[in-house]
């Protein structure tokens, strides 16, 4: 078990999410950046599919109650281990009593908790990942007791570690294809989906990320269709808001983008007053 000393700002367990689901509204959910989180649970030999911790804007703090082997990817929240500073993207034993602590943001604004095994929350509709009516909370809190396996073999850790991708954070690139409504936008509306720097507004979230910038639209909205994380939708304000692992299967925007895996995943790791451009069919 892992007791929550605090639980930060947004803390959740998430794995890959639950596909399948649309036809009842269910979201996918899931981690945000895939990338991080898939990184974690391959340095652990854990499958892709175990749960992890996503830690938003760091303040979270734990005690562990059993020995494991734990690592953390993503964002850089300067974790300490009764108070001694751990690195990223590594393999490191933590044993019973062990305070796991985040502090000061270097970079990103997610980080991914690790343990061997992943963890053991309930499974509801196939996947662990907390969301709103889905699951019984949204969130982490203060006293909650997170299961995980009890180490089961003296597993080696290593002080080696993964270098950190630091083009995962720090570049403006986000890739993306044609959306279904993409035609529909005249020569000026497409020249500046290609060549604007898009900011991010305060309205950002796990549904998603709304952009300040506006372009000029007079397109009517369509009938309501499918939609998915990473669908940047063009607003009847002319503002876009890109889709992200929480939001709701079905809109009535026209849909003028679709991120790929990758870009949503770089674009997690981005927050208000960051900027960036769409890059078409790179991946």
């Amino acid at each position: 078990m892992i007791k929550v000393i605090k639980a930060g700002f947004f803390t959740s367990i998430q794995d890959r999410g639950r596909d399948g689901f649309a036809s009842i509204g269910v979201p996918v959910s899931g981690v945000m950046d895939s990338f991080s989180s898939n990184l974690a649970n391959n340095v652990l030999n854990n499958t892709l599919d175990d749960a992890v911790l996503e830690i938003t804007f760091s303040g979270c703090k734990l005690e562990f109650f059993t020995e494991t082997i734990i690592c953390i990817s993503g964002g850089n929240f300067s974790p300490k281990i009764n108070n001694k500073s751990i690195n990223l993207n590594s393999r490191i034993k933590v044993f019973k009593n062990d305070i796991l602590s985040f502090g000061k943001i270097n970079s990103g604004v997610r980080c991914y908790l690790a343990v061997k095994g992943g963890f053991l929350t309930d499974k509801v509709l196939n996947s662990r990942s907390f969301y709103s009516n889905v699951t019984h909370q949204l969130f982490i809190k203060k006293g909650d007791m997170l299961p995980i396996s009890s180490l089961k073999s003296d597993l080696k850790t290593s002080n080696s570690s993964i270098k950190n991708q630091n083009a995962h954070f720090q570049s403006q690139e986000i890739a993306c294809n044609i959306g279904p409504e993409f035609n529909l936008l005249n020569v000026s509306q497409k020249k500046q989906l290609e060549s604007q720097l898009f900011t991010i507004s305060i309205d950002n979230n796990r549904m998603g990320y709304r952009l300040v910038e506006i372009i000029e639209n007079n397109l009517p909205q369509i009938l309501t269709s499918a939609v998915l994380p990473g669908t940047v939708q063009l607003t009847p304000s002319g503002k876009l808001i890109v889709l992200m692992k929480d939001c709701q299967v079905t809109g009535g925007y026209p849909r003028v983008l679709q991120l790929t895996n990758n870009s949503i995943s770089k674009l997690s790791q981005k927050t208000t007053n960051e900027k960036f451009f769409f890059v078409f069919g790179k991946h």
